[in-house]
């Protein structure tokens, strides 16, 4: 009996074209991003489609108020985790004379993603001296200090409420300019 062929086209929810069509738009820029992380174009290629598969199937569940920063996001986690699992296969036991040596691949990043990192790091500098006074000293204290949001309104003599909306802000802020690289 032959199967009936498949109209892939018709498969497809609205929202499922959309994410589709935001991928293939953006699947170049994805595998470089991938890419300068891994340290090689092939493990970009299949970071990228592995990214794909977990983008696709989240966005079928729910609406996402940035699938692109979503997006790149899973990217990025893929990528590292890619990174540190060929890290840990390329270790390997060496016989050197009766001793087994246990030989590290190098923990150094690649030119590519140190380069990547300090663009980012730029990046976020600046984002952050846009912020007014307030948002800045808010999120400073959230993020890099790692205070609560009880402690950092009671420094800046505000509601919690209120700081955690400086708080999102910022980070909204700094997240925007980071999409615009």
């Amino acid at each position: 009996m032959d199967a009936a062929p498949v109209d892939t086209e018709s498969s497809f929810l609205p929202e499922d074209k959309a994410a589709l069509a935001l991928f293939v738009a953006h699947r170049g820029k994805l595998v470089d991003y991938a890419s300068g992380i891994m340290g090689n174009h092939a493990g970009g290629e299949d970071i990228v489609q592995e990214a794909w598969l977990r983008f696709s199937s989240v966005t079928r569940k729910r609406f996402l108020d940035d699938p692109l920063g979503y997006l790149y996001r899973i990217v990025r986690n893929a990528a590292l985790d890619g990174r540190r699992r060929t890290a840990r296969e390329s270790r390997h036991v060496v016989a050197d004379r009766d001793e087994a040596v246990e030989a590290l691949p190098e923990d150094r990043p690649t030119p590519e993603l140190h380069s990547l990192h300090r663009e980012e790091l730029t990046i976020v500098r600046a984002a952050w001296a846009e912020l007014p006074e307030r948002t800045r000293i808010a999120l400073y204290m959230h993020r890099i200090e790692g205070r609560k949001l009880k402690e950092i309104a009671d420094h800046l003599g505000i509601s919690v409420s209120l700081v955690h909306l400086l708080v999102a802000e910022g980070v909204k802020h700094c997240r925007q300019r980071l999409r615009d690289l």
